[in-house]
């Protein structure tokens, strides 16, 4: 079987098993396992795919027929420049949550050596991503979940920022922020999907963890939490930023106005959904 061949048999496959992107998928799942991107394969086509290597593509094309995520089957992920460890147990990285990293660096304007709060850290790829565009920030991320803390502990050993540690934390308990703060920002992409929607999400999406993905009843369970508990936390004039779903922006901004934030702001990701709220945290009054 030549390179070609194997790369159309696996492209082939994933349109039957009805994956969303199947040539994307198989280029990724190919260059994993033969260690070539697509100008190489345009080149080398023809010749004949090693068969330990054409098993190893085979095996891949398998878990992904089966609709395991492809960042799962992969192991790692990019997000905002950065290379993330992911697998079951934790939330993949997606490149609309950069708006909270970039929005979250903007609003940080003109605070000096600010410290961070990133809330249901996950992979620490929000944290992370802050610390590449604020150089003089401490970064505390927060997780509670086990599988998804030692994901956490592996990204920030793997990019070895010392300026971002890592707490296992409940962000919902009153006791959680007891030992952090005063704090520049909080931040946090929470779970938010409503319970009862979560069965009805792409096959792929249900193959993450149940822990971040559900954001209660009403989807807002995290954003209460966070209002109560970490908002308090925040220097006058400290600032928060929070992905949401996107009906949200409204219950979203109403909690934090009630706790606190002034002049609040719903933004749109880059296919137009509401995104992100963020503020600045004047205290209640």
């Amino acid at each position: 079987m030549t390179f070609q061949q194997a790369y159309h048999e696996g492209k082939t496959i994933l349109q039957k098993a009805g994956v969303e992107s199947p040539a994307f998928d198989a280029i990724c799942l190919f260059r994993q396992a033969f260690g070539m991107d697509r100008q190489a394969l345009i080149l080398r086509g023809q010749e004949d795919a090693p068969k330990e290597n054409t098993n190893e593509f085979f095996r891949m094309i398998a878990e992904r027929e089966k609709r395991r995520p492809l960042q799962y089957i992969l192991g790692e992920w990019e997000f905002f420049g950065m290379r993330f460890s992911v697998g079951e147990g934790v939330l993949i990285p997606r490149e609309e949550t950069e708006l909270l990293v970039y929005t979250a660096a903007e609003l940080l304007t003109g605070h000096p050596a600010p410290v961070v709060a990133d809330l249901c850290a996950g992979t620490g790829a929000v944290g992370l991503g802050i610390s590449q565009l604020r150089k003089d920030a401490r970064i505390v991320c927060v997780e509670w979940y086990e599988q998804a803390f030692e994901y956490l502990q592996k990204n920030l050993h793997r990019f070895g920022d010392e300026r971002v540690s890592a707490i296992r934390a409940d962000i919902t308990q009153s006791d959680a922020a007891a030992d952090i703060g005063p704090l520049s920002a909080v931040v946090s992409n929470p779970p938010y999907i409503v319970s009862e929607e979560i069965s009805s999400l792409q096959h792929e999406v249900r193959r993450e963890p149940p822990s971040a993905l559900d954001g209660g009843q009403d989807g807002l369970d995290f954003y209460r939490a966070i209002a109560r508990n970490w908002l308090p936390r925040l220097r006058p004039g400290g600032i928060a930023a929070v992905e949401i779903g996107e009906t949200q922006g409204q219950s979203v901004s109403e909690l934090f106005l009630a706790a606190g934030l002034s002049h609040i702001r719903v933004q749109k990701d880059f296919n137009g959904f509401d995104r992100v709220v963020s503020g600045v945290y004047q205290g209640k009054s």
